[in-house]
């Protein structure tokens, strides 16, 4: 069996590392991996495939710095290339991104097989593009991977018992990623303090918007006061608040990669955040996560009393915050899987 997977972005390499890893344990497999370069990204050296145990792809598209349009349609024009020359099996996706869709849609139009990992979420925010992605991937793909009984439950209510196709929760493939790079984290080089706050904003909903941003760094003003907070400074953010002309306090250090990252969370008192993927991986360690968005693909955080949704403009974030930080919180639940989703995902693709 032969699958060609499409790769967009840097947190996508981290989630099919896992199932790239399974797959080295059968011969009668082949993966082909196919970068399009959506997000361009300089950490993404010959370093960062080696430490991270990743393979590195076999084809690199570097299709960025476009409209949604053409950067879709590039896509879509070379991935077909690549499908012809290849001829796998399977096309497997991940997410929500525009490399999702290109690669979906080139796939399904030469009658190829399609296999979506993170199927079935929804923010029901259709000015979000990823969620336009998600919709439109879903619809189309042949076996749909669920990360949670709640994506399955959206599917089920989208009708898609009538369509042919197989959806299935199979559990959280970030969550088998997080298992095998928590033995290997490493703590930033900067010295970090003892006790702090873990915070990320880069979401062009806050970044944008100047009366936003400046409230979020207000507030995160404030509750640096009481407890130390960290951001690893996105560019975008960065350059937003040299363009406003925002100052502040908190503790801003230069981004980090993903084995820091993780060595950050899992040390973190509490994690503010409008990162999607962030709201598990604080899951995931045990980390009480606010997220400074008005919804959330990942509701059944909400539902479990381990993440909150804060209004920037009309919450008082640190209050917010510093009142509920150490609040006892259940993690008990598996509601990300156990951490064997590769070996689900390859064991139904080989039999589908």
């Amino acid at each position: 069996m032969k699958i060609l997977t499409i790769i967009g972005a840097r947190p996508q390499f981290i989630k099919a590392a896992s199932l790239s890893r399974e797959i080295t344990n059968h011969t009668d497999v082949k993966e082909i991996i196919v970068h399009t370069g959506q997000h361009f990204d300089v950490n993404m050296s010959k370093v960062f495939f080696t430490e991270m145990q990743i393979p590195k792809p076999h084809y690199n598209l570097a299709i960025n710095n476009l409209g949604h349009g053409a950067m879709t349609g590039r896509m879509m024009e070379e991935i077909e290339k690549i499908l012809l020359k290849e001829n796998p099996d399977w096309l497997l996706v991940y997410g929500d991104t525009n490399s999702t869709l290109a690669g979906a849609l080139a796939a399904k139009k030469l009658h190829i097989k399609v296999a979506h990992v993170e199927a079935g979420l929804r923010s029901y925010n259709m000015k979000m593009p990823e969620e336009v992605n998600r919709i439109l991937t879903d619809r189309i793909s042949d076996v749909l991977f669920c990360p949670t009984q709640q994506a399955v439950d959206n599917l089920e209510n989208e009708g898609f018992k009538n369509f042919n196709s197989l959806f299935v929760n199979v559990g959280d493939i970030m969550y088998d990623s997080a298992l095998f790079y928590n033995s290997i984290a490493k703590q930033p080089e900067r010295s970090i303090p003892e006790d702090f706050i873990l915070a990320t904003i880069h979401r062009a909903e806050n970044t944008d918007d100047r009366s936003k941003l400046v409230r979020i760094f207000n507030e995160l003003d404030s509750i640096n006061q009481s407890v130390p907070v960290i951001i690893p400074l996105h560019p975008r953010t960065k350059k937003k608040l040299d363009e406003y002309q925002i100052t502040t306090q908190v503790n801003i250090i230069n981004p980090v990669g993903y084995l820091e990252m993780v060595w950050l969370i899992k040390n973190s008192n509490a994690v503010i955040t409008d990162s999607g993927g962030l709201q598990k991986e604080a899951y995931f360690f045990k980390k009480q996560c606010f997220t400074l968005r008005d919804e959330t693909e990942w509701v059944e955080l909400i539902d479990a009393g381990c993440n909150q949704l804060i209004n920037v403009l009309t919450d008082d974030i640190a209050t917010v915050v510093l009142n509920d930080i150490d609040k006892e919180l259940d993690f008990s639940e598996e509601i990300y899987g156990d951490g064997m989703t590769s070996k689900r995902i390859l064991d139904i693709l080989k039999n589908y």
